[in-house]
């Protein structure tokens, strides 16, 4: 493997990842010798990194985290400290540069990497009382997920529903779109979404699927005690499979010239108005 690190009087004197235990030396983290791809995926196979002070916060808070390592600049683990962080493992400094190396200069990282486990999607019996579900049905942009994820928490959203195949992994760039909200939202993945949702329906939900060919304004759609608001890809829309598993398809009318909404935002504006027929919203 090539090793990345400058040897020799142009290695940086503050290049060693630091923060070693008493009595040790310090040591290459195994990251070092890893391959490493294109930005933002060169973790090890089942691992992602985290980055960014607000998303690794939420996730060393989350006790279904498994944390294998934390790698930060001096200033950052100075100001995960101030937050009262509990570090699962001793943290390692390094520097911005060492950071950018594995996520990428445009990466918003703050100074402060986490190597952690992937985190487990749960079933959907563990929908306890959840109210409202937000389902995706192949939206596959990281960005655009990320985002929905962020405010699907803000709007009190109960659960995320996806699909295995055509959904985006969990990835830094995924997770620092979410802003931490990844490890608030419970996620359910499934193989089949159109049976998943007659399933859904079967326990009491509504299902209503965003179209822009619907008979009605979502605000005009009757929408039960427990509903799952389903959104499809932009372009593509809802998948005819899916369509026809819905109680009801609505349509969320623009005022403006412009008649349409990117996916993020379109489920934002659908959120709230569903959120507020349940109560959610204020």
């Amino acid at each position: 493997m090539e090793n990345d690190r400058p040897t020799g009087k142009d290695r940086p004197r503050d290049d060693a990842p630091r923060f070693a235990r008493p009595g040790k030396r310090p040591s290459t983290p195994k990251i070092m010798q890893r391959h490493r791809g294109r930005p933002g995926t060169g973790a090890p196979e089942g691992r992602v990194f985290l980055y960014g002070m607000h998303t690794v916060e939420l996730a060393l808070s989350n006790p279904r985290r498994r944390v294998h390592a934390i790698y930060a600049t001096r200033n950052a683990r100075a100001r995960l400290e101030e937050r009262g962080i509990q570090f699962p493992v001793e943290p390692e400094e390094v520097t911005v540069r060492w950071i950018n190396q594995r996520v990428g200069e445009d990466a918003v990282h703050q100074g402060v990497l986490v190597e952690t486990e992937t985190l487990e999607p749960v079933s959907m019996s563990q929908l306890g009382r959840a109210r409202l579900i937000l389902a995706l049905d192949q939206v596959t942009d990281p960005h655009n997920v990320g985002a929905i994820i962020r405010s699907a928490v803000a709007l009190g959203a109960d659960a995320l529903l996806t699909t295995t195949r055509h959904s985006p992994d969990e990835t830094g760039v995924l997770a620092k779109a979410a802003s931490g909200a990844l490890d608030l939202l419970t996620h359910i993945e499934v193989v089949n979404l159109a049976k998943s949702l007659l399933e859904l329906k079967g326990e009491g939900f509504t299902i209503i699927g965003l179209d822009s060919a619907g008979p009605l304004p979502l605000e005009e759609t009757s929408a039960g005690k427990r509903t799952v608001l389903v959104l499809g890809a932009e372009g593509k829309g809802l998948r005819p499979v899916t369509r026809d598993a819905c109680d009801a398809l609505a349509r969320v009318d623009m005022p403006g010239q412009i008649k349409s909404l990117n996916v993020s935002n379109a489920a934002v504006l659908s959120l709230y108005i569903i959120g507020k027929k349940l109560g959610i919203s204020g």
